[in-house]
């Protein structure tokens, strides 16, 4: 029997069959993905084939959201199979969101050719200089091409503009703890009742609310929740594909004297530059670099 995973619990997969049923299934222990090093076999999106109770089969995916899994450094961890988008949302305060965890989540969806909506969350709570740097940020994205909006979840302003943009859609809904997902979740699928948290005090940061990922239908489309992470390690990125993954210094390098450049030193580098003539942002740069310096294991456990 063919189905859509719609709920993933760490030890049970709903699949919600083609004629309407819900299936609680598990994975046999021994069964993996051929050529994917991954933690969970199985992800929310995924299309498979069930039998008495247990997922046989998986058909093949047409893209995913994948980053490396926590523990184990060998391994990736897949968010969410099969998306048309993924919404990442953001906050400036109470939470703030770094640039280096938006980079790199835009560059590992730019390599699995995910398109992204930037939400930025909270606007209810920002002084007038925290509306500048936003105001700041959402011009730096959307001059590289990303659609932005900004959005208060707590007070309902913006979030129906999001609307448009999500019917259709298989969304994936991402972000760091406490930025307000459940919360937006909440305004656009009323009477989903989502758990939310307050924000810590202490460290200004965010709690798990969301504990497994799940499909919340949202009219004739569907969003993605996912747990909320706090960095996002890259997983199988070459070093010379990565420059693809950076829309503006992709743009440049082009012109770079040598085809193998790594916009670090060389000389004749168009990256660099347009970096010293401010066509490319110094917080990109830094994610480009820092992505660069991935092959340190230990570096994706770091709270981007």
């Amino acid at each position: 029997m063919r189905g859509l995973v719609i709920k993933n619990t760490g030890s049970w997969y709903t699949v919600r069959t083609d004629d309407g049923q819900l299936l609680d299934c598990k994975v046999k222990g021994n069964f993996r993905i051929k050529g994917i090093r991954s933690t969970n076999p199985v992800a929310v999106g995924d299309w498979v084939m069930v039998d008495n109770g247990w997922i046989t089969e998986i058909e093949d995916r047409r893209n995913y959201i994948i980053r490396k899994s926590i523990n184990l450094s060998k391994q990736s961890h897949i968010i969410a199979a099969n998306v048309d988008q993924a919404l990442l949302v953001v906050t400036v305060s109470r939470p703030q969101t770094s640039t280096t965890f938006i980079d790199r989540f835009l560059a590992s969806a730019e390599a699995y050719r995910v398109p992204v909506i930037l939400a930025f969350n909270k606007t209810d709570l920002l002084d007038d200089d925290l509306h500048h740097y936003q105001e700041a940020m959402v011009n730096l994205y959307e001059t590289i091409g990303y659609v932005c909006r900004a959005i208060s979840a707590e007070k309902g302003d913006g979030v129906e503009d999001l609307r448009p943009l999500l019917e259709g859609k298989i969304t994936l809904l991402s972000g760091n703890s406490g930025v307000g997902k459940s919360t937006l979740i909440n305004r656009l699928v009323p009477g989903v009742c989502l758990r939310t948290a307050e924000i810590s005090d202490a460290h200004n940061t965010g709690q798990h609310t969301t504990t497994f990922s799940e499909m919340i239908p949202l009219g004739d489309g569907w969003l993605i929740d996912t747990p909320g992470i706090k960095g996002f390690g890259t997983f199988d990125m070459e070093r010379e594909e990565l420059t693809s993954y950076f829309r503006e210094i992709f743009r440049f390098s082009k012109d770079c004297r040598f085809s193998n450049c790594t916009h670090t030193h060389e000389p004749g580098c168009a990256v660099l530059q347009a970096l010293e003539d401010h066509y490319i942002a110094q917080s990109r740069y830094q994610s480009y670099l820092s992505m660069l310096d991935d092959k340190d294991e230990s570096k994706y456990r770091e709270a981007f």
